[in-house]
């Protein structure tokens, strides 16, 4: 088969590679329908998640089908159109029983596109197969259901969640690319009073109000002071971080309120400075995490029932075999518009089974 390979920092290829095959009886194998791109990828390609091997097919969320499956499976079978979640779980270790499912100390966690060939590619061997894949309903279609593969239950969860968002909140979310446009849209089912969005490219900024921001604001202006004056000089109640620079963490710290949430989502690839002679007397919390996918079957449900604007964030489809491409446009998204790219994208009843 084909799949996308690292290379080394700044080095990758659409190219040959082995098959994939059951290797534990709790594995399954999946035919990939509809394949996207996050921004981890790129932090991968530029040398800053240095676990990443040369040699990984890269990706971590797909939609596709079951073709074969281990002995030990038992929640899904051939035939069945699944979500590759971008978290495995084992649903044994201490933290996979608490629910943390990024933490999994069994073998899990994000591995996917990470310590083992990931989901770019023609096929993609799936570990613990009965945790880490959703039986997906007819009504959402491939390209709505590889974004909560990863970008929804990320922004919901590692955001808006952890971020505690409530009723009557003034959110600021620093980065409007998927992750932040996500936020934007799952912060909306708590009822904030406004969401501010904050971003480079006026694009995304227009993206931002489409998805429900009620202010936006361009970061080389000000945006510190349009919070200020929309709180009455308090601050916001929550600061989603959702680009992974020194600066838009360091500029969430200044626009939140004593007492508020500052949530980190963005992957970071160098040190960003903590400023606690500021912070230490202002009662501020701090977030990190990665995403659990808890809420994954959640956001099945709502997206099913019409409720999540997942379409609005697909800007480019690809056949699969133009990831090169693909990579090109998300890449340069300021250039190009891109929000989410997907590729590969058929409908389920094109999806052939491959003889196992």
């Amino acid at each position: 088969m084909k799949g996308f390979v690292f290379h080394g920092p700044g080095q990758s290829a659409w190219e040959e590679v082995p098959d994939p095959g059951i290797k534990e009886p709790t594995d399954a194998v999946v035919r990939v329908g509809a394949v996207t791109i996050c921004g981890t990828d790129l932090h991968i390609l530029k040398g800053d998640v240095p676990e990443v091997r040369p040699g990984t097919v890269l990706g971590h969320e797909a939609v596709g089908e079951i073709v074969e499956v281990g002995s030990d499976v038992r929640t899904v079978r051939p035939g069945d159109r699944v979500l590759v979640s971008c978290i495995s779980a084992c649903g044994r270790c201490r933290f996979c029983r608490e629910g943390s499912y990024g933490q999994c100390r069994g073998g899990g966690g994000w591995i996917l596109g990470h310590l083992i060939d990931g989901t770019q590619a023609e096929y993609v061997r799936v570990p613990f197969a009965d945790l880490s894949v959703h039986a997906l309903p007819s009504a959402v279609e491939n390209k709505d259901a590889v974004l909560l593969a990863d970008i929804f239950p990320t922004a919901y969860e590692v955001g808006v969640l952890n971020g505690r968002v409530r009723p009557g909140d003034t959110v600021a979310v620093v980065g409007a690319g998927p992750i932040g446009l996500a936020a934007i849209a799952t912060a909306r089912l708590f009822a904030p009073e406004r969401i501010v969005a904050v971003d480079l490219a006026a694009s995304r900024l227009e993206a931002a109000k489409r998805l429900g921001a009620d202010a936006v604001a361009d970061a080389r202006e000000d945006p510190e002071l349009l919070i200020a004056d929309l709180t009455d000089g308090v601050g916001a109640d929550v600061a989603i971080e959702a680009v992974g620079v020194p600066e838009s963490f360091e500029l969430c710290t200044r626009v939140v309120r004593p007492g508020g949430h500052v949530a980190n989502v963005g992957v970071h690839g160098k040190p960003a400075t903590l400023h606690l002679e500021d912070l230490w007397i202002k009662n501020v919390t701090i977030t990190t995490g990665l995403v659990d996918t808890h809420s994954t079957p959640t956001l099945l449900r709502m997206a099913a029932a019409s409720r999540l604007p997942t379409a609005q964030l697909v800007t480019h489809t690809f056949p699969l075999d133009r990831m090169e491409e693909a990579y090109d446009v998300f890449a340069r998204a300021a250039d190009t518009g891109a929000l989410k790219v997907v590729l590969g994208e058929q409908s389920h009843e094109e999806v052939a089974v491959r003889a196992a």
